[in-house]
Formats: structure tokens, C-alpha cells, sequence
């Protein structure tokens, strides 16, 4: 059965994070970003890493800088792509401003990298047997698009794989008409019905069968107790429009 993780909140300068401790065990430091510590106004209030949400660039900027600070790195070396609900993959040492992504693969190379979110599913697939890393962006398109089958195809033995599921929307809150859970009905567990055509949809239910599919073992897979519903720890596209993005960040601090 996949561990259910409660994250505990940890305070790195101004920032207040929530650190994966497992993978410290693979030497990776990895945290979740809250919402406190940043620079943002309201309804951005403060740390949002968004760039496309309309909050001004240079608080964005400042946000990024100091979510950097925390993880160990240079801000040119936090790397951050434009998230797009697809399965394609970019890898660290030649991202640029430009990438499109939602899956950021690193192979040691000094680089921390980060997949924001506002409700979407954040995921971090770590090898055991070798540097590589990625982070993950999954929607519900991105996981009807197969994004998690897409970034396992960097790793070589999938048995070595340890996979960490971060906050995201939960499925009591989730609502979604028919033409989303079309794509998930084969899914156990995935589709809840609801008040006429309308159903709840469980992203991390999906994650879980689409990961088991990969040979990824149910023993290697831990599940973040917590969800975005509120938007009060972490920012939630449907509890407030325009909102911020907060960030799973991973960086490989032994090769």
C-alpha cells in the first residue's frame, strides 16, 4: 500500500516550506512551497511563483529568487518551465525561458527544478540507482495524456523508482462534468458520481493506477495527506480567481 504522508511545515528564512523528509534517504532535498513569505499582494498573497496569473514580474521575480535561497541554489539555476497539460519532457541542462513542459527531468547536474501548481496534481519521481529526477505537472489532461508514462521513460529500471504525490484538489471538492470523466471511468476508484451527469474525480487515485501501470511499486509510492481545498495553506484555482501558484522543488544534493 502507498505511505500517506502528513507534511509538516518548516520555516527557511522568511519562507514557510513543507519538506519531503523520505528523500533525503535517495539524497534529495525536496519541499512544497506554502503561501507565506513572499512579496505578492493580495489575491497573490505572498509567495507566488506564478509568472502567467497576473501578478506583477518583478514580485514573481523576488518570489523565485528566494524559493532558490531556500533549496540551495542560484536563482539561474532554479528551473521552471511554461506548463502546457501535456506529456512533454525538458531536461534541466538545456531549459530555457522559453521550454514548455510539464515534466522537468535532472540528471545531478547542480540544477534545483520545480513544477508549479494551484489545485493540478505535483508529483516527484526520484531513481535510487542513479541521479536522475523529475518533477511533474499532472492535471487532469496531463493524466489523460499519459505525462506520468512520458517522464518514466527516463528512467532506466522502474523498480528503482520511488514516486511522492504532493497536495492537489481532493476529490470531494473536484467536480467535473462528463466530458473529463470519460477518460477516467476505467479507472477504479477515480470517478465518484454526483448530482445529475456531473462527478467527482480523484487525480491521485488516477496517479496511483497510472504509476502502478509503470511497474512503479505500490511500496515506493508516498501520498501527501493534504489537499488545496480552501486555498488557505496552498493556493486553489477554485476556491479564488486570479490566485498564485505554489511549487514542488527538488534538487539532487548527492549524486
Amino acid at each position: 500500500m502507498p505511505l500517506e504522508l502528513t507534511l509538516a511545515p518548516e520555516e527557511l528564512g522568511a519562507l514557510t516550506v513543507y519538506p519531503i523528509e523520505f528523500a533525503r534517504h535517495f539524497g534529495v532535498r525536496v519541499f512544497v512551497t506554502g503561501r507565506s513569505g513572499g512579496v505578492s499582494p493580495a489575491p497573490y498573497d505572498s509567495l507566488n511563483l506564478g509568472d502567467r496569473v497576473g501578478d506583477e514580474p518583478a514580485n514573481v521575480q523576488e518570489n523565485r529568487r528566494r524559493v532558490a535561497e531556500a533549496i540551495g541554489v542560484d536563482a539561474s539555476r532554479l528551473v521552471i518551465v511554461n506548463q502546457v497539460h501535456g506529456r512533454d519532457v525538458v531536461s534541466a541542462n538545456v531549459a530555457t525561458s522559453e521550454s514548455s513542459g510539464d515534466v522537468i527531468i535532472d540528471y545531478g547536474d547542480g540544477f534545483a527544478v520545480a513544477v508549479l501548481v494551484a489545485d493540478c496534481l505535483p508529483i516527484l519521481l526520484v531513481d535510487e540507482d542513479s541521479p536522475t529526477l523529475a518533477v511533474v505537472h499532472a492535471g487532469w489532461r496531463g493524466l489523460e495524456n499519459n505525462v506520468l508514462e512520458s517522464a518514466l521513460e527516463n528512467f532506466e529500471h522502474h523498480d528503482a523508482v520511488h514516486a511522492f504525490l504532493g497536495p492537489c484538489i481532493s476529490a470531494a471538492s473536484y467536480q467535473i462534468g462528463p466530458e473529463v470523466a470519460e477518460h477516467f471511468t476505467n479507472v477504479p476508484g477515480a470517478i465518484t458520481p454526483d448530482v445529475g451527469d456531473r462527478s467527482r474525480l480523484d487525480l491521485r487515485q488516477v496517479a496511483l493506477a497510472q504509476l502502478i501501470t509503470q511497474r512503479i511499486s505500490e511500496d515506493h509510492i508516498t501520498v501527501a495527506s493534504e489537499s488545496t481545498d480552501g486555498g488557505t495553506t496552498f493556493f486553489s484555482d477554485r476556491a479564488a480567481r486570479p490566485c498564485g501558484r505554489f511549487a514542488l522543488v527538488a534538487r539532487r544534493v548527492i549524486a
